[in-house]
């Protein structure tokens, strides 16, 4: 009996995970469906209404992002993971060492519980549309009141005692949720056209282009979004966890490295559908008191299904904040790999339900999201190259694991650089945050491949000039 409790937090964070703990499509399907069909697709969603983007450049922008955006977990992540079948941290461990990938993986692991909290952030809005306590504003950034804390609070309490039961867990939460969540945004989106003069399927594209996403100039604070703006962004959103590697955690769990195509479920239905549906919301807002600009996924939720609503945002943000937390524990958890992953989340929960608190953070979403994935992206491009290239080129991957280094200094540099080049670019070349990881992801495999050849020589020179003697 007590065997039977333990193994819903076995996560094997430092071994592969075995045949039979393997996960089926189904799994990988309903987790991706209800990560990112999402109450943050409440807040996305009108940020691109606010960003005065175009119609065409909004809807095909985002067919276009979210096919690359799936084809990089299905060619870059998954087939890495369902062959080595262990946690991000523990293979970066093998590849740069374990004082490097310390300082990557509490970097990592800040930049996920900050995103755990935007969602208990969004969840906690639905509570205050209930509740009726004051809400913060698209340009706030304290909180707003004691009804706001012990909203984000008991969000965040719930969130992490399901996150910290492990992957299987909330998979199976997921699951249950998808379907339900996928049928409340499709309701948003048919509700919000209807309200926006809608009357038929005809005329869609007249009320989209002319009604809805007019384009011109964005509101006041805001960068102005084109075509380009908004395929990187789908695409890159999420970079982290797929050319950033971080899914490997999850896809270890897949019995198939095609199961990558699973992630269709959450661009398409929530990176598409549900951007769609929420920006339609907020379209709805403006039009009804033009000096409403408030991104505030609750009462929009109400405002088109009322109870049923703000039930759905609550449920979407928990299903985000789950998988979210769960890899923030792992990373945590890295650090000191005898301490309790259990322990170790509800932790990084507690510390999230804290950044939640102050919405600073969720109303700068689209940056916060792309300098994340501006951060945490190289490692992917040294993960990439450390499997698929260094082997083919004679030399040796898992260069940590197999010298005994503490730090692979050719994964450092070429991490630190290409954060100081894109940082540069951004800060004083004039190229927006948007715009920077795609070259930085070359330039840190280039840099990384560069200087591997250059060690691994110096290595083998050192080890034949020591040898001299006994010859």
């Amino acid at each position: 009996m007590s065997e039977q409790r333990q193994r819903p937090i076995q996560e094997y964070e430092r071994e592969p995970v075995p045949q039979e703990a393997r996960l089926g499509l189904k799994s990988f399907v309903g987790q991706y469906a209800g990560e990112h069909v999402a109450g943050t697709e409440l807040m996305i969603g009108p940020l691109f209404l606010a960003a005065g983007v175009s119609a065409f450049d909004f809807i095909v922008g985002l067919l276009v992002g979210n096919l690359l955006a799936v084809l990089s977990w299905t060619f870059f992540t998954a087939p890495i993971a369902t062959r080595v079948r262990l946690t991000l941290y523990y293979h970066l461990e093998k590849i740069c060492g374990r004082k490097l990938v310390a300082v990557y993986n509490t970097a990592n692991g800040v930049m996920f519980t900050v995103l755990a909290g935007a969602m208990m952030t969004v969840s906690a809005t639905a509570l205050g549309v209930y509740f009726r306590f004051s809400m913060p504003g698209l340009t706030d950034t304290l909180p707003t009141g004691p009804g706001w804390v012990a909203a984000v609070l008991l969000t965040g309490a719930l969130f992490s005692v399901v996150a910290a039961y492990g992957y299987r867990f909330v998979s199976r939460f997921a699951n249950m949720a998808a379907p339900w969540m996928v049928l409340c945004f499709a309701g948003f989106g048919v509700i919000g056209f209807r309200q926006m003069g809608l009357e038929s399927v005809g005329d869609f594209w007249r009320v989209a282009s002319t009604v809805v996403w007019k384009g011109g100039d964005p509101m006041p604070g805001q960068v102005k979004f084109t075509f380009w703006h908004v395929m990187f962004f789908a695409w890159f959103c999420n970079m982290a966890w797929h050319i950033g590697m971080a899914d490997l955690s999850l896809f270890r769990f897949a019995r198939k490295s095609w199961y990558g195509l699973a992630s269709a479920a959450g661009m398409y239905i929530g990176h598409f559908m549900a951007w769609i549906a929420a920006s339609v919301l907020y379209a709805v807002q403006l039009h009804q008191d033009p000096g409403n600009t408030a991104v505030l996924p609750g009462p929009l939720a109400y405002r088109a299904c009322g109870l049923a609503g703000l039930l759905c945002v609550v449920i979407a943000g928990w299903t985000t904040a789950n998988p979210t937390l769960y890899r923030a524990g792992l990373a945590f958890q890295s650090l000191r790999p005898k301490s309790s992953r259990f322990k170790v989340t509800l932790l990084t929960g507690l510390v999230a339900s804290v950044t939640a608190v102050f919405p600073v953070v969720t109303m700068k979403l689209l940056d916060f999201v792309a300098l994340w994935g501006m951060i945490l992206m190289p490692m992917g491009a040294v993960i990439f190259v450390d499997f698929w290239i260094l082997p083919r080129l004679g030399l040796r991957g898992n260069f940590a694991e197999v010298s005994g280094r503490s730090i692979n200094w050719a994964a450092g540099l070429a991490w630190a650089c290409s954060m100081a080049i894109c940082a540069l670019l951004v800060l004083r070349g004039g190229v927006q945050i948007f715009f920077v990881s795609l070259p930085g992801w070359f330039v840190t495999s280039l840099l990384y491949l560069g200087l591997s050849w250059w060690m691994q020589k110096q290595t083998a020179l050192a080890v034949a000039r020591a040898r001299l003697p006994e010859l």
